[in-house]
């Protein structure tokens, strides 16, 4: 619409103006602003749940067997060293076979022996020999002397030829007593009953006397099982007894021996020894069990499995292995609170049976423990939580 002015000259319309700072592009980003007004806040999308599967804990009476590596030893290993040197002449006994105390195992060369018999038995004849002649002189010379016939100097020269000759005849008889021995020594005898190893050396060989091995018998009944346990494992047994564990206090744990096949020896082990010090190297207590082997079934250096029967707990929880997690040497599980949020319990593991870990402190009856799915879990993640099929604690 056009206007006059005050001199009735025709002129223009303005358009409204809105201030000195404002333009188009300000009145847009009010028009969005009051937009973004009118439709209210936006909230984010809560997180997905994490699927799970747990295990609720639930205890049980059980008694927990303990099981060591073991190793057989025979109660008694004699190593066979020839008392003389020589050629080995003869093999009497059977390799690996039962022998006899006394049984006649090798025969060395004894001809040299013999001869050195007879040397030692010609040296004592010819001793006695002066002896005797020494025995007349003297008596001679006492006769003589009580008649003042012969000075008390020769007297005494005929006392002690006397005495002389009666010393070479002890040396002779001793020469004799050591051929004999050196000619008995020839023939290499079983100190006690047992097994035969096999010969070291052949027929022919060379023997050096208290040095070469010949062969070694091992005494195989009863036979004992050597194993050890933890510094930490002899505490608790302490602590469990109330005193300190040794082969003379009454026990009534049973040690069970299986062998590598898994086959369980017939007859319980019993205890023989406790070592009186912890190995610094191991920090481990040795301990010797005996059982009985009469029918020769086991062999030294043979390995074995002791299972000890553990004291009975009537509260033992179990986990299964999988579920329990480790960092920088400290355990976990991950379990589901009360509002269905995840969560890291610190825990103390004890033995394992089969697949399943036995928790000795960290959790509670009624605890909720997340065995599958942990992959993806933090601290209050929500989970859903799908009970596991093989709820079942291992016990013995």
């Amino acid at each position: 619409m056009l206007h006059r002015s005050r001199h009735g000259q025709p002129m223009r319309r303005r358009a409204p103006t809105w201030g000195p700072h404002l333009s188009f592009g300000h009145l847009a980003m009010m028009s969005l602003g009051l937009l973004v007004g009118a439709c209210g806040p936006t909230a984010p999308k809560a997180p997905a749940a994490i699927a799970v599967t747990v295990l609720r804990v639930v205890p049980h009476a059980v008694s927990i067997p303990e099981e060591y590596p073991a190793e057989l030893e025979a109660a008694n290993t004699v190593e066979i060293r020839p008392r003389i040197s020589g050629i080995l002449e003869r093999q009497e006994a059977i390799e690996g076979q039962p022998v006899k105390i006394g049984q006649v195992l090798f025969v060395i060369d004894q001809q040299p022996y013999q001869e050195a018999l007879v040397q030692a038995q010609a040296a004592l004849a010819q001793a006695e020999a002066a002896k005797a002649q020494a025995d007349r002189d003297l008596e001679r010379a006492r006769s003589l002397s009580q008649m003042d016939a012969l000075s008390l100097r020769d007297l005494d020269a005929a006392v002690a030829a006397g005495a002389a000759t009666a010393a070479q005849v002890h040396a002779a008889e001793a020469g004799v007593k050591t051929a004999q021995l050196n000619l008995g020594y020839t023939i290499v005898r079983a100190p006690i009953d047992g097994t035969m190893s096999r010969a070291v050396i052949r027929i022919g060989g060379v023997v050096t006397a208290y040095s070469t091995l010949v062969t070694t018998i091992y005494q195989m009944d009863p036979m004992y099982v050597n194993f050890s346990i933890s510094e930490q494992r002899l505490l608790q047994i302490q602590h469990e007894l109330g005193r300190a564990p040794d082969q003379n206090n009454p026990s009534k744990r049973r040690f069970r021996v299986l062998l590598a096949d898994g086959e369980e020896l017939p007859t319980p082990a019993a205890l023989n020894f406790l070592d009186a010090a912890v190995d610094a190297r191991t920090d481990t207590l040795p301990i010797r069990l005996t059982i009985a082997n009469s029918k020769s079934l086991l062999r030294s250096g043979q390995y074995v499995k002791v299972v000890v029967e553990g004291a009975a707990r009537a509260d033992a929880i179990f986990v299964p292995q999988r579920a329990v997690q480790e960092l920088q040497n400290k355990r976990y599980v991950w379990i589901v609170d009360a509002a269905g949020k995840a969560q890291r319990r610190d825990v103390l593991m004890g033995a394992r049976v089969g697949p399943d870990w036995l928790v000795d402190q960290g959790l509670n009856a009624g605890d909720t423990v997340i065995t599958d799915g942990v992959q993806k879990l933090h601290p209050g993640a929500a989970v859903t939580a799908v009970p596991a099929s093989d709820q079942r604690p291992q016990s013995s």
